[in-house]
């Protein structure tokens, strides 16, 4: 196999506890993985060599919650919005019509059009979700789809009760032959624990079906007001609880010592004008949390991590290193994931060469595209 050298960087980040970052760096890479980091007058011989110019190279971002199974579009919503109009779940529904009424191809080739050009920001790997079907044909394909371009793929049947459906029946769907049909292509199962789509009791039916299903559990909650769903995520052993905009004394508490990540979403308050969510008070406590896109038509249309970043140390009071700690590590941890999201030895060789002497000038410089090259063998 062909050992790769990517030398002349600037600054190293390893995410690693002894040496975190290194400055004037390389990295060897060798049959997919990390093989060797430091100091770039250390490096071992090799078959290539990437130069990366001085720049700083970083884990490749981990985007652990995204909806891009979808058609159509809602910019005028957006408009209403930026215009006054509260934010509200119920537009889910309008894209789910939209949804079912476009192709196969049509969604498969949208999806792939937002992968790439997340991974032109960064990106190398990403949750996909369904929840745009909401019938046990359209969310089988959703998952079906979703599986061709990412081993992440969420069930998301339980987005929002559809129009003229009955909830109970429905929940009885989701968590009977909805589930079969979606379980083989997808590894998670999610619910929208929110006032306007469910409640603790149907959330937690529809958690512990698809963890016997023998699916990981994710939760939507606290994104409109404090919700109990925080702490049903805790309880059922969710790998992650996202928004969490909303936040309780005793949802922090909770999450505090789990295995739960905290998943913060801030492309969503940006789009809706909602609050930011309070990262500070939630790291100081001892909460992991990650950042991710919940790259949607709806509350947030947007694939850059980069964006997330600079939002986060912007208005969510984080530093820095802490969010891009967050993309990266943090988002993996939210996938439980232990391959990506760090440059440490025997990491993947998920990559990205910026063009910027440091990380720091991803919140410094936000809308410029930094991302100079990506490397995801």
């Amino acid at each position: 196999m062909t050992t790769t050298l990517i030398d002349n960087i600037g600054l190293l980040v390893t995410h690693d506890e002894e040496r975190p970052e290194i400055a004037g760096a390389a990295v060897l890479i060798d049959n997919g993985v990390v093989a060797w980091s430091g100091e770039a007058h250390l490096a071992p011989a090799a078959d290539e060599r990437v130069d990366a110019s001085g720049g700083c190279v970083i884990p490749g971002f981990v985007d652990s919650h995204s909806h891009l199974i979808f058609a159509g579009d809602r910019s005028d919503e957006f408009e209403a919005r930026m215009a006054g109009r509260r934010y509200e779940a119920g537009g889910i529904r309008r894209t789910v019509r939209l949804t079912r009424e476009a192709s196969d191809e049509q969604l498969l080739a949208n999806a792939t059009r937002l992968v790439a050009e997340a991974r032109a920001q960064g990106t190398t790997t990403i949750e996909i979700k369904s929840g745009y079907g909401l019938s046990v044909a359209d969310e089988q394909r959703s998952v079906r789809l979703a599986s061709t371009l990412t081993n992440e793929v969420t069930f998301l049947g339980a987005h929002v009760v559809p129009e003229g459906v009955d909830r109970d029946s429905y929940v009885d769907l989701v968590t009977g032959e909805m589930l079969a049909a979606c379980a083989p292509y997808a590894r998670w199962i999610d619910v929208f624990c929110e006032t306007g789509a469910f409640t603790v009791d149907e959330s937690r039916r529809i958690l512990e079906s698809g963890i016997a299903a023998g699916l990981g559990a994710r939760v939507h909650a606290g994104q409109l007001g404090e919700s109990a769903g925080v702490q049903l995520a805790v309880e059922v052993g969710a790998a992650s609880v996202d928004h969490c905009t909303f936040l309780s004394p005793a949802d922090i508490a909770a999450l505090v010592g789990s295995d739960t990540v905290a998943t913060l979403l801030p492309g969503v308050e940006f789009s809706t004008r909602q609050p930011w969510p309070d990262a500070r008070r939630l790291i100081d406590a001892g909460v992991t949390v990650a950042l991710a896109s919940d790259c949607n038509p709806g509350s947030s249309f947007t694939t850059s991590m980069p964006l997330m970043v600079a939002l986060a140390v912007r208005d969510m009071g984080m530093t820095p290193a802490e969010a891009l700690w967050s993309a990266t590590a943090g988002g993996a941890a939210a996938l439980r994931r232990d391959d990506v999201g760090h440059l440490r030895i025997g990491a993947r060789a998920h990559l990205a060469i910026l063009d910027a002497p440091s990380y720091v000038h991803l919140a410094y410089r936000p809308g410029v595209p930094l991302v100079k090259s990506v490397i995801d063998r």
